[in-house]
């Protein structure tokens, strides 16, 4: 497809510039156009959730594939009404979720409704609801009047972005704006959850996409488990259906390709190859990092060891290595305990390879 925008602008949402970049991208969000917002998770690219014609320009502008749903995020908690149902067995369970987690990175599928076009759903009857805690995207949530469909500013399946700059390299001149928040806090997309209640128990979670909100942090609320594969009635063929973005097999991926080792001495490398080190902690006397003479090396929490660190500088570090020319990119794993369950998830999605 050709996108007629010869040059993507981006303007800066620094304090003094907050609200002159809340209008222009309200204007253009009113109009129907796409606009790329800063989140306290990733770069989303924005659309008005209510116009299908909005909302394919999304997958336009991403290349995303239909069946792939978009998130919905809403301006106050009183707006979730208005584009999802809550069923009365949940409503108390969904109410103390967002109250310790709204505004955040917290997506609750619920019962949609019907002002929520298909084309965002993938054709599902149920919709992906956050409240995003980044001021500039509430601003504009808020502004805008209308719920906000706004999957991450990148090509599909590549690695998310985390600044203005990413997003440019990936969509300059496929959208004709982005808002300059600077780098989002969080680094990782929001967890994605569904809810069955269990009569006299504390519900079950389905966690279909790890994040932020971690699964220690939702057990207080209810037990969480795997989700059950997704069967839609009247469809037998189900192989790429998702009820929830960022679930495939293989997506976050760089370019380059990238490989996961379990222990340095499982790495040989091969004669002739160039091989790039994304490392926990590194330091000179890292198992990984002597284990070879390393084109480059990054570490995702240099010398501390924080998964919180590790998470916001994951995709940085992701893109600074795909771009650094190597042939393979060699990862090591972190613990999967709270943020490190969300980080391997994306590492492991990234060096999956399509059969």
């Amino acid at each position: 497809m050709d996108f007629p925008v010869p040059d993507t602008k981006i303007i800066e949402a620094s304090e003094e510039d907050m609200k002159d970049a809340v209008s222009e991208a309200c204007a253009l969000l009113d109009a129907g156009e796409v606009v790329a917002l800063p989140t306290e998770t990733v770069y989303g690219l924005a659309a008005d959730a209510t116009n299908p014609l909005a909302a394919a320009k999304v997958f336009e502008a991403k290349q995303r594939p239909s069946f792939d749903p978009l998130l919905v995020h809403i301006g106050s908690r009183a707006d979730l009404g208005k584009v999802a149902k809550v069923p009365d067995e949940i409503c108390e369970v969904v109410a103390g979720l967002a109250d310790a987690f709204w505004p955040g990175p917290l997506t609750l599928i619920l019962p949609k409704q019907d002002v929520i076009p298909d084309i965002v759903t993938s054709g599902l009857s149920t919709v992906g609801v956050r409240q995003s805690g980044n001021a500039i995207f509430r601003a504009i949530n808020k502004k805008l009047g209308k719920p906000i469909a706004a999957p991450s500013a990148n090509r599909f399946g590549r690695i998310s972005p985390t600044s203005a700059r990413a997003v440019e390299k990936e969509l300059g001149g496929r959208i004709p704006l982005i808002v300059n928040g600077g780098a989002c806090s969080e680094g990782l997309e929001s967890t994605i959850i569904s809810i069955e209640p269990r009569q006299g128990k504390k519900p079950i979670f389905r966690l279909h996409r790890a994040g932020p909100i971690t699964k220690e942090m939702l057990q207080k609320f209810g037990k969480v488990e795997k989700p059950k594969p997704l069967v839609v009635e009247g469809n037998p063929s189900t192989t790429h259906l998702t009820v929830a973005p960022g679930t495939l097999a293989s997506h976050y991926a760089p370019a380059t390709p990238l490989r996961i080792v379990e222990n340095p001495e499982d790495f040989t490398p091969q004669p002739g190859k160039r091989y790039a080190l994304l490392c926990y902690k590194g330091g000179e006397d890292d198992p990984f990092v002597r284990r070879h003479q390393w084109e480059f090396v990054e570490a995702l929490s240099p010398g501390t060891g924080k998964l919180s660190e590790a998470a916001v500088r994951l995709f940085y570090a992701m893109r600074l290595l795909d771009e650094a020319g190597v042939d393979e990119i060699i990862v090591e794993p972190v613990s999967e305990k709270g943020l490190g369950l969300a980080i391997m998830d994306r590492l492991r999605r990234a060096a999956h390879k399509d059969p």
